[in-house]
């Protein structure tokens, strides 16, 4: 007589961005099977976030991650500098805090590849790429015990975990609300040769000409990158734009220059639709989501990225003890309401100082008696305003609670 024993897939994670990949490497680190699902079949978009605050910096070194960026195209920023119709505003070198660590912008592409790369050497870890989810797996009390693929494969776990990001299909199938906030504002992204503009002072500008506004800085890839703030009342057909001859219709002289050489390299526009949002529970039984799944946020200060390295932090705290433990779903099942209790005050706080940073620039754009003033009284004024923004922007850098690893 023989016995087979089936051994079930401790957790399932769907998504292999910044936040499944990362928790993926913490369990499998230690001894807890991993399978993470990507519906993609590479890591290549046109546009992933590549900066990381403080925050996210303290994170990945929290778990031991932070060497990576050693081998990866990565490049730190060297200010922030605010410009309005031509003058500058104002300007703040990093790091901002006395002896803290510089915003760093990494090549997201490269970091996920190498999170997967050595997560791949642990045996627990099982990658499974181009591979959509189809639907969640429930037991006859709704427990969600596994995914079914696309291609009709079952997996069955103790856990699963949605980190498949703002329009997560795992999301939708559990039927978890999201809230979302009003929005007014999209983004344009494009790429551009950098030539030798910005390469050896790498400062992310906020230009605002006249209603027009859009930020440039210099990838860790070693292009340029432009995000234009796409408004509902913009009077123009985006897709009909000759967006060199508008870039440099509102650039100040160095970068119309540029431009000037380098503008036929300009790639067309991707349109970054922005979701932000919290959903009302981040879990039901036999599911956890995390990151963008469960709290899309604005691309103001790039807090989405450093927002899930946190929350990968928090849940790892409160799973890894269970996972490692003959297997208690109920035990389980009671942790994820916690881990939510833990997270969403902070990510509440975020979302309401990046809605601050849009109400502040959208008060510049609507008003022109406003745009005269700050640009006629600059001098005077800039004190006060760099103090403004400076104060706004400590709990955006380095997060609001103390998040710390302790397994």
């Amino acid at each position: 007589m023989f016995l087979i024993y089936v051994i079930m897939t401790k957790v399932i994670i769907v998504g292999a961005g910044p936040t499944g990949a990362t928790l993926a490497l913490l369990l499998v680190k230690q001894g807890i099977s991993v399978k993470l699902i990507e519906a993609s079949r590479g890591f290549r978009r046109q546009f992933r976030g590549e900066a990381l605050m403080p925050s996210g910096l303290d994170a990945l070194q929290q778990m031991e991650l932070l060497d990576l960026l050693a081998d990866i195209p990565h490049k730190t920023l060297d200010g922030w500098e605010f410009l309005l119709n031509g003058r500058s505003l104002f300007r703040v070198n990093e790091p901002i805090e006395a002896g803290g660590k510089p915003c760093t912008l990494v090549s997201q592409l490269h970091l996920l590849a190498k999170l997967i790369q050595v997560a791949s050497t642990y045996p627990e870890f099982e990658f499974i790429a181009g591979e959509p989810v189809r639907e969640l797996i429930l037991d006859k009390n709704q427990r969600v015990t596994g995914v079914k693929l696309s291609g009709g494969q079952e997996i069955n776990s103790t856990i699963t975990i949605a980190a498949d990001g703002r329009n997560s299909r795992i999301r939708q199938r559990a039927g978890l609300n999201l809230k979302q906030q009003p929005n007014s504002i999209d983004i344009l992204w494009f790429k551009l040769e950098a030539g030798s503009l910005l390469e050896s002072e790498n400062i992310f500008y906020s230009i605002l000409q006249d209603r027009y506004g859009f930020g440039l800085f210099r990838g860790s890839e070693e292009q340029l990158q432009i995000g234009w703030g796409l408004h509902q009342d913009d009077r123009f057909n985006w897709q009909e734009i000759d967006w060199i001859e508008m870039l440099r219709a509102n650039s100040p002289p160095w970068l119309v220059k540029h431009l000037k050489t380098y503008g036929h390299t300009l790639g067309k526009p991707m349109l970054l639709s922005v979701v932000v949002g919290l959903c009302d529970r981040w879990s039901s039984s036999g599911l956890l989501l995390l990151g963008d799944a469960v709290h899309p946020m604005s691309p103001i200060r790039a807090q989405g990225i450093n927002m899930a390295l946190r929350d990968v932090i928090v849940a790892a705290n409160h799973l890894v003890p269970l996972l490692k433990d003959e297997t208690d779903y109920k035990a389980i099942d009671t942790v994820l309401p916690l881990i939510q209790q833990e997270r969403e005050p902070e990510i509440i706080r975020i979302q309401h100082l990046q809605n601050e940073e849009i109400a502040q620039a959208q008060k510049l754009r609507n008003s022109g008696f406003i745009r005269w003033a700050a640009s006629t009284f600059t001098p005077m004024i800039r004190p006060f305003i760099r103090a403004s923004w400076l104060k706004r922007q400590q709990q955006l850098r380095q997060g609001v609670t103390k998040v710390k690893l302790t397994v």
